[in-house]
């Protein structure tokens, strides 16, 4: 039987000490936001400030709380700090070897009007023109899990002042990815990413890339320009690639490798890889990972096929927080918030590759009552985030109080420092 006490205890101190990290230098109302955000939020398991406000259990009327929240988010300046002091914790999960997941997503507003820099984007759950903003995400996958933390998000509208175009706020992420977590790794991307500029981006930085390519893109072949897809029909296969999707299914692949390069860089060498199998039309990767193993082809594709995850991150964050049922209406109050359910993502992906290390995580994951418990060979492989989720959305439903009591007052002039201990 679970301590709740015990366990409420655990994860107010693990939320408090994690925004300490998060909010270094920034002043006690910033920390202090951010705190309650992280908290109501888990607590609450949504975005309404209204319920994020009784998840607080503060002793004032809810309307002071709310508004408080709403001047908070909507007068926050410091994003860029919160997101760098982030960064520098997801740094302990990234490697040489990590895989970025970068993708565009959206967030749909179908019947709202007073949202400032509202326009109309295509909902990717239905294929429908609906009002939103669009977003982009590049999420690390961490090296023993493959959680996806999230390392890079942007709300924007093509709406707002001063907005270029959607390959600019992409080719902004990628440089924020390269300024904070170096050129090392790779960067999976998929058909979107599929324009001279970003090639040519990755082929100046020299950084490891894989993008699936789309059907209509030329590339050089033997000295001749020809279709892609032409090219690739050239070939059966030449590897075997055992592919297990995410509903269980087992797909047998085939893969091959082909020297290619772009028309307008002739000199500069990428491989073709292309896995059969998954449709009639083969799946296409170009690359500029260069190896004399033979493998490289099937690492190419297992590598891609990992960026699913992203996709998972996305519907984690939209599902279980309720991302989209946000009621805040200025777009740097849409952004702040983004920003924080993102971190709080990570938050609980970082938790979710201790798992096999931590009593504490193996114990909400047991609060959660999964019915289908994953084995022991396959539990690194399992997305775990929603038991993480639903554990401490258990535990911090029992609590009586709310997480004010962990903050101490921090006399003057030390705002930026927090008075916290065990």
């Amino acid at each position: 039987m679970s301590n709740y006490s015990r366990l409420g205890y655990c994860v107010k101190r693990e939320i408090v000490n994690f925004s300490q990290k998060i909010c270094k230098g920034m002043k006690k109302p910033e920390f202090k936001l951010i705190v309650n955000m992280l908290y109501g939020i888990s607590e609450s398991g949504s975005c309404h400030l209204s319920k994020i406000s009784r998840a607080l259990k503060e002793d004032i009327k809810i309307k002071k709380t709310i508004e408080r929240l709403s001047r908070g988010l909507n007068d926050f300046s410091e994003a860029n700090e919160l997101l760098d002091n982030y960064a520098d914790i997801v740094k302990e999960y990234v490697d040489d070897k990590t895989i970025f997941t970068i993708d565009n997503s959206d967030i749909t507003k179908p019947y709202s009007n007073a949202l400032e820099g509202l326009e109309f984007v295509r909902d990717g759950s239905t294929g429908e023109i609906e009002k939103g903003y669009w977003t982009l995400e590049i999420a690390a996958l961490t090296g023993k899990c493959k959680a996806p933390v999230s390392v890079y998000d942007r709300v924007y509208s093509v709406a707002e002042d001063g907005f270029v175009s959607a390959t600019e706020e992409n080719l902004n992420g990628l440089r924020y990815l390269s300024e904070r977590f170096g050129k090392d790794g790779v960067r999976a991307l998929d058909r979107g990413f599929d324009g001279l500029k970003y090639y040519e981006y990755f082929l100046k930085e020299k950084e490891n890339f894989i993008i699936r390519a789309t059907k209509n893109r030329d590339v050089r072949y033997k000295g001749e320009t020809l279709n892609i897809l032409e090219v690739a029909n050239q070939f059966k296969g030449k590897f075997k690639l055992m592919f297990q999707s995410k509903k269980g299914k087992t797909i047998d692949c085939k893969t091959t490798i082909i020297p290619v390069s772009l028309p307008k860089h002739p000199k500069k060498e990428l491989n073709l890889v292309v896995v059969y199998g998954f449709g009639e039309d083969p799946m296409m990767l170009l690359t500029n990972l260069r190896s004399d193993d033979k493998r490289l082809a099937n690492t190419v594709a297992k590598v891609y096929l990992m960026r699913w995850r992203i996709e998972e991150h996305f519907r984690f964050k939209k599902q279980q927080y309720h991302l989209e049922d946000f009621r805040v209406r200025s777009l740097n109050s849409i952004r702040t918030l983004h920003r924080i359910v993102a971190i709080l993502s990570g938050f609980v992906s970082i938790l979710s590759e201790k798992r096999d290390e931590s009593v504490f995580v193996m114990e909400l994951i047991e609060v959660s009552k999964r019915i289908y418990k994953p084995k022991k060979d396959k539990a690194i492989t399992k997305f775990m985030n929603y038991a993480i989720a639903d554990g401490i959305f258990a535990v911090l439903k029992k609590s009586f109080a709310g997480i004010s009591h962990f903050i101490r007052p921090i006399p003057a002039p030390h705002f930026a420092q927090l008075c916290f201990s065990d």
